[in-house]
């Protein structure tokens, strides 16, 4: 049992093996998982574009998570954009808050989420989605109602 013992342990500290990741290149938004998962400024429309953009900011800023919404509606973890060190903060993706890029990276999938380190940004389209003209305030009770 003794001889056992070390054999037990060194079993017991062995990593699982590392998931092997799909190479994908995917269009879409940089967006603020935040609010896009929460509601709390809207509706998922409503968290995008340039209506969205400073909130998008602050949360990156805060260390909330970005995510890569992608035009068929599949958000993606963001867990690292190309040589930046940070994963939520850096400054990569502040530049990149809401804008709309062509991303290339590796996917990877658990437990029903998505995840993409990006490897290299293709392509950045600035900021394609709407603004506050088209949606109002958001949300709607940002201001108060005039008595």
């Amino acid at each position: 049992m003794r001889r056992l013992l070390p054999l037990l342990f060194c079993g017991l500290a062995l990593p699982a093996s590392a998931a092997e990741g799909t190479r994908i290149q995917v269009t879409g938004e940089i967006i603020d998982t935040w609010c896009y998962y929460s509601g709390v400024m809207g509706g998922p429309d409503a968290v995008v574009g340039s209506a969205h953009h400073t909130c998008a900011l602050w949360c990156s800023a805060g260390g909330i998570p970005v995510g890569l919404l992608a035009e068929d509606g599949t958000v993606y973890m963001v867990l690292k954009i190309a040589q930046d060190a940070g994963s939520a903060s850096g400054d990569t993706q502040l530049s990149l808050a809401a804008h709309t890029v062509t991303a290339d990276g590796m996917f990877y999938e658990r437990d029903g989420l998505n995840y993409i380190v990006v490897s290299e940004v293709v392509t950045d389209m600035d900021i394609v989605n709407p603004t506050h003209e088209d949606y109002g305030t958001v949300p709607p009770f940002s201001f108060p109602e005039p008595d």
